[in-house]
């Protein structure tokens, strides 16, 4: 098998990933315009190598190939499993089946490790917080990160050379760039990603964010996107995301069919817009989900509209409504704002949906029709009422 390129990004440390540029959707929700990166990196200490994570299963001849650039797959002593996902773990059995390494887990990953990849439990090394394994010249050292996003999760830490190998954690779903200086829209991407992946953990990521926070470090290498030489931003960014910290800022999420629901979103964002509020608007039916996911993560309110459909919300209304019950945003305050033609029915709904959630409801408003004059007063008494929480907080 040939060579393929790897890079060098620190005295131990080499990259040994893969560029998924043709993947356009993950799971099965979130596009992906810029693809992805599954990345995997190599560890070559004086006695010993480690391989910290794999890639995804369909890509193992491109991930031996950096690989042998190093060194032979044979040599490997050990392969970490930060995290089960098969988009990082997918390759295990490969690499198992040629070399002896063992496998370094915690002991959550080691159930996972059999459950998806049948790995043989003697060749499991399963590990605690603060354990550590000694490569010669080269300590990586495992901290627990349980439900980032997965029960079983932990980083690995190189001691000498001040590197964080936190596997999803400060990722981004993109191809683009190596390092963070090469992509311009990193920080847009990685807001994205931690939306769509970390903000229903906000409360275990900043646990994990206290966990780090007296270690030196120098370089961050998740296992998706660009690694950081410069950590302090994507470090300060997520400081605040974990802690819910958000803006005057309201996201708007509408569908409409003959633009009656339209109409009172209209007069909301433009009272709000009056106030000197934030926003962001999105037609779901031509909205990229990701980009809402994103802006949820630091909206201090959200406004839904959506008209009633054969007695129910429309779908595009309901999906995203599920979805802010399930991201579980930091949203504070809400405001509906429904039309129909039969029968009312989409406030009820919605909710119900956004009952269980901390959202607390500042008003909603449901026409019979196109909205009349005193409707459109009565949704700019609820933008003005829902500016006035929004500077309070």
């Amino acid at each position: 098998m040939e060579n393929l390129y790897h890079e060098k990004i620190s005295e131990t440390v080499y990259w040994v990933g893969v560029k998924d540029w043709n993947r356009k959707l993950f799971d099965a929700l979130i596009p992906l315009p810029q693809g992805t990166s599954y990345n995997a990196y190599l560890v070559k200490g004086k006695s010993k190598i480690a391989l910290i994570d794999t890639v995804q299963a369909g890509f193992e001849n491109e991930l031996q190939g950096r690989i042998n650039g190093i060194t032979d797959v044979a040599a490997l002593d050990y392969v970490i499993m930060n995290h089960a996902e098969p988009d990082h773990a997918g390759c295990i059995p490969y690499i198992l089946e040629r070399s002896k390494a063992l496998l370094i887990t915690s002991e959550k990953g080691a159930k996972y490790a059999q459950l998806y990849f049948k790995v043989p439990v003697e060749r499991i090394k399963t590990v605690k917080e603060g354990e550590s394994i000694e490569l010669g010249g080269a300590t990586l050292k495992f901290i627990e990160a349980p439900m980032l996003h997965w029960p079983e999760t932990m980083f690995t830490y190189h001691v000498e050379e001040h590197v964080l190998f936190p596997c999803d954690f400060f990722g981004a779903h993109t191809a683009v760039g190596m390092y963070e200086s090469d992509n311009e829209e990193l920080h847009v991407h990685a807001m994205r990603y931690f939306g769509e992946i970390m903000m229903p953990f906000r409360a275990m990521g900043k646990k994990a964010m206290d966990k780090i926070k007296d270690l030196e470090i120098k370089i961050i290498a998740p296992s998706h996107g660009c690694i950081y030489r410069e950590p302090e931003k994507i470090l300060e960014s997520y400081r605040s995301w974990t802690e819910g910290i958000t803006r005057k800022k309201v996201i708007v999420l509408y569908a409409t069919m003959w633009n009656s629901t339209k109409a009172m979103v209209d007069t909301i964002v433009d009272s709000l817009l009056s106030e000197g509020i934030e926003v962001v608007v999105y037609d779901l039916a031509v909205s990229d989900m990701g980009e809402i996911i994103k802006d949820l993560v630091n909206s201090r309110a959200v406004v839904l509209g959506t008209p009633t459909v054969l007695g129910a919300m429309h779908p595009l209304a309901l999906s995203a409504a599920y979805v802010i019950k399930l991201f579980k945003p930091p949203v504070q305050y809400g405001v509906i704002v429904s039309s129909y033609g039969w029968g009312p029915a989409a406030v009820k709904q919605a909710t119900e949906i956004l009952s269980s959630t901390k959202i607390e409801l500042v008003g909603s408003h449901e026409v019979n029709g196109p909205p009349a004059e005193a409707d459109l007063q009565k949704v700019k008494e609820y933008a003005q009422l829902l500016a006035k929480k929004i500077r309070l907080m």
